[in-house]
């Protein structure tokens, strides 16, 4: 596959409600050759992932706006605010929640991870939050089980 350069204006990208978030793919395998995903997403307050692990995918998250809490190994609990990074390896425990109002960031993933938003998301109606309504937890843990993402347990304090 040769490398093409690609631009996605900010009202561009592949647009998924994803577990309370709004998703979109700003830069996906298929523009970055199989290499990476880039997303941008946003969330209200409460929203959190369960505590989860992934054997195989790399996380580095980017607060752009509001503030997150990261928790690591599902023990520790770190406040990161708009300008803070989070690196997540490969078998690593952890869950994140919003905690301010409203909360944007970027996470650049793998194409694995990238496939399994597709399949525990869905495409977005509208390019706005979702409706705060709890996920889809059969489609999240089939999703799950197809692309090796372990959940270990509820959000460490957001809400489920």
């Amino acid at each position: 596959m040769a490398s093409t350069s690609h631009v996605s204006a900010s009202d561009e990208g592949e647009a998924l409600w994803f577990f309370g978030t709004l998703l979109v793919l700003k830069a996906g395998s298929e523009q970055t050759d199989g290499r990476f995903c880039l997303c941008e997403q946003a969330g209200r307050k409460g929203v959190a992932t369960p505590l989860h692990r992934q054997s195989q995918d790399e996380e580095t998250f980017y607060v752009l706006k509001g503030e997150l809490r990261f928790h690591l190994d599902g023990e520790e609990s770190y406040s990161a605010p708009a300008g803070t990074s989070a690196y997540i390896a490969p078998g690593a425990a952890h869950a994140f929640e919003v905690i301010s109002d409203t909360a944007r960031w970027l996470n650049i993933t793998t194409p694995n991870h990238e496939a399994f938003f597709r399949a525990a998301g869905e495409t977005a109606r509208e390019r706005t939050l979702p409706p705060d309504m709890p996920p889809d937890m059969v489609k999240v843990m089939s999703a799950a089980e197809q692309y090796g993402v372990e959940i270990l347990g509820p959000p460490p304090g957001g809400k489920p």
